[in-house]
This record gives structure tokens, C-alpha cells and sequence, in this order.
């Protein structure tokens, strides 16, 4: 017997059924693999993950309250339990994912990405790549040495650095200057030693600006793209992107993704949003159809997202993804919608214009100066008021919807 049918067996093949009604929560409504859209199939714009620790780990628990959710197959504790030394650590790690190598094999599923857990144990406290200490730092090279040799392994696609702790919290004890420097250099050795054993993936950091730490070194996408090409590691490096920690930033819900990809450095996406009402990371499902247009591109879409803890059947699992990837397969289908139609492109390429010559084409290709700037101004005097319609451009964006 499968898995799926010792854990779920209520619950059938998820089908395509576009005219299925409002309470037919499990069936997919707008999301078909298959469909060709642009030329690309909808599985292959929305690669999807699901997020094992998170999704199917997650208990309910919250800082003010215990667990609700009780799983089967989480009873007895860590699948790769930490041992008393590192040796016995990587031991019990090559354990499991020799099984789950085998079980990749067997069932074709694929990992999206692999990562390291540097911030839960407390010898982390201070850090892990930015701690004061440099035992703890090479503890920490250590656990992502072998971190990488797994991802190689089972044929990761990415590995992620989360620095949930590579912040600080007083700076009358931080030498910030140092610690950045110190985590720059982290970063270089993983580079050095994924190039030794021929490790094909793709490097990427996520960006959180708070919780645990009062300030994390990688606050946001700028943040985070301005201190890999500070240090040169930005050829090395992209970026994972969770809209949850992005409006703890006090950002948009999009904006992280937006910037990322206008440098070229948007990875993948851990597709969850918060309450910002509420201040702190709560990991939910992403079910808001604004939100899913505005951020479509193809790529992964790692849902690292919990079912609430007031949802404590297991359906509500099953119903919590299928709901979030049919916001995607809408988003998508909006934003192809706009594209082909391209009535906002067309905007917005109108309102950019006068750098397509003249003047503006010299500054478009970096060759004006500031005396042909200023020679500009004296035979053109000053500009006209130009409206930036905004509120058209929302309007004409809610259109799509």
C-alpha cells in the first residue's frame, strides 16, 4: 500500500473540474497541468513544492499556544535526529537520505531545494557565519559542508541560506563591520568547496528583516543584493524570495519579487503571505488572486506555508494547497491576459519615451554628461507636468481580475 493511501485514504486524485461548484473544495478549478499557455505548459510556469517541514510538520503551536495539530506520521520524533557528535550527525543524515534517494527513484519526485538549519540550536544564539565566536562559525561550515555533499546526493536544484539568526539585537556588543565580513567569507568557502565536489545547483538567500533578531543582515532584497555584490558574490548568489517576510519589511507583498527579478537575482519563491495586521510571520497559504497576478513568473513556487491551527483535519492540507495553486493558475491566467493584450505595457512604454532619443537615448546609454544636461535645460527650459495615472493604471490592472 502506498503512502498516500496509509495516511489519506479518503482522499481521491485531485481532478481538474473547471465547473465544478464553490463548496467542491477538492478538485482543482482553475490550475491544468497540461494546459498550454504562451507556449509553456501551466505545470511548467508554476513548478510547485511542497514544503515538508512546514506544510506537514507544522503542529498549530504559535507563540501563545500549544500545538493542535497532531500527525501520524510525526510520532517519534526527528527523522535524522542530531547525535552527540558530528560524526554521528552525518551519520544519521546519510541514514535517511539513503532512503530517501530510494524513495526519489521510485516515485520521481524531485528536491527543489535543500538548506541547513543554523538559528534553532543553542550554539547558534549569537549566529551562525556572523557568530562573535569562531568555533561556532567553523561548527556551522562543518553542518553546511555535509549540507552540500546531501544536496549533491539527491540532486537539489538549489540550496538556501536563511540567516535566522545572522543579525544582532544590541549593537553596544556587535562589531557589525566584522560579522558582515565574516559571513561574506561563510559564503565564499561554500562557493569554493561547491565547485570542489561539482555540485550543479543554484545558491540562493532569503531575506527576512526581523524575528528572531531585532535587525537580520539580509532585511530585504536590496538589502541582501547590495551585500553580494559589495563582497562579489553576486555572480554566486540569487535570491529566495517570501512575501510574508517582505511585507514584515513594510513592503508591498510584491516588492521583494519585483526587485529581485529587475537585477536579474529572483531564484525562487516561497509562496505564503502573512497578516500584517498581526506583525509577525505567520506562514499562510497564499489564497489573494491580486497577489498571485502581480508576482507571476515561472519558476518555483515552494509553498512554505502552514494550515492555520484552528484547521486540524487532515483534508485541510489537501484543501489549503489546491485553493493556493488555483490562486496561481489565476494569476497566471491574468497575467497572460495582460501581456497579450498589452494595453499596460503599451502604458507604460509610452511614458518612458523621450529616452528612446535625443537627449534621453544618451542617458539610456550612459554617454550624456551634465554640461549636454545642462545645455538641454537652456534651449528646453522647464519640463512640462506630466500625470503619472495612477489610479488608470490600478483601474485597467483590476480589469484583468
Amino acid at each position: 500500500m502506498t503512502t498516500e493511501r496509509i495516511f489519506f485514504p479518503a482522499i481521491p486524485k485531485i481532478p481538474y473540474s473547471p465547473d465544478a461548484g464553490a463548496p467542491d473544495v477538492l478538485c482543482f478549478k482553475h490550475y491544468n497541468a497540461d494546459e498550454v499557455l504562451l507556449g509553456k505548459k501551466m505545470e511548467d510556469w508554476m513548478r510547485f513544492s511542497v514544503c515538508y517541514w512546514h506544510s506537514f510538520c507544522g503542529t498549530g503551536a504559535d507563540p501563545f499556544g500549544f500545538p493542535t495539530l497532531h500527525r501520524p506520521w510525526n510520532e517519534g520524533g526527528d527523522m535524522a535526529p542530531e547525535g552527540e557528535t558530528l560524526e554521528e550527525s552525518n551519520k544519521n543524515l546519510d541514514e535517511i537520505t539513503d532512503l530517501a534517494l530510494q524513495l526519489q527513484n521510485k516515485t520521481g519526485v524531485k528536491v527543489l531545494w535543500a538548506t541547513c538549519n543554523l538559528f534553532a540550536h543553542p550554539r547558534y544564539m549569537n549566529g551562525a557565519a556572523t557568530n562573535p565566536d569562531c568555533h561556532v562559525v567553523a561548527f556551522a561550515a562543518a553542518q553546511v559542508k555535509k549540507g552540500l555533499e546531501i544536496a549533491k546526493k539527491l540532486g537539489a536544484e538549489n540550496f538556501v541560506f536563511w540567516g535566522g539568526r545572522e543579525g544582532f539585537l544590541s549593537v553596544h556588543n556587535t562589531d557589525v563591520a566584522a560579522e558582515l565580513k565574516h559571513m561574506a567569507n561563510f559564503f565564499k568557502m561554500a562557493v569554493a568547496y561547491k565547485e570542489k565536489i561539482g555540485l550543479k545547483c543554484q545558491f540562493l538567500i532569503e531575506p527576512k528583516p526581523k524575528e528572531p533578531c531585532k535587525h537580520q543582515y539580509d532585511y530585504d532584497a536590496m538589502s541582501v543584493i547590495a551585500f553580494l555584490k559589495h563582497f562579489g558574490l553576486d555572480d554566486h548568489f540569487k535570491l529566495n524570495i517570501e512575501p510574508n517576510h517582505t511585507t514584515l519589511a513594510g513592503h508591498s507583498y510584491e516588492h521583494d519579487i519585483v526587485m529581485a527579478s529587475a537585477f536579474g537575482m529572483l531564484g525562487s519563491v516561497d509562496s505564503n503571505t502573512g497578516s500584517p495586521d498581526l506583525g509577525w510571520d505567520t506562514d499562510q497559504f497564499p489564497m489573494d488572486i491580486r497577489n498571485t497576478t502581480m508576482v507571476m513568473k515561472p519558476g518555483g513556487l515552494n509553498f512554505d506555508a502552514k494550515v492555520r491551527r484552528e484547521s486540524t483535519d487532515l483534508e485541510d492540507l489537501f484543501i489549503a494547497h489546491i485553493g493556493a495553486m488555483d490562486a496561481f493558475a489565476r494569476g497566471l491566467r491574468n497575467a497572460i491576459r495582460i501581456v497579450e493584450e498589452g494595453t499596460m505595457n503599451k502604458m507604460v512604454k509610452e511614458r518612458y519615451v523621450t529616452f528612446s532619443s535625443g537627449i534621453g537615448k544618451k542617458v539610456e546609454e550612459g554617454s550624456a554628461s551634465l554640461e549636454e544636461m545642462e545645455e538641454f535645460i537652456k534651449q528646453y527650459g522647464e519640463p512640462q507636468v506630466t500625470s503619472g495615472k495612477q489610479e488608470k493604471y490600478e483601474s485597467i490592472f483590476n480589469y484583468y481580475l
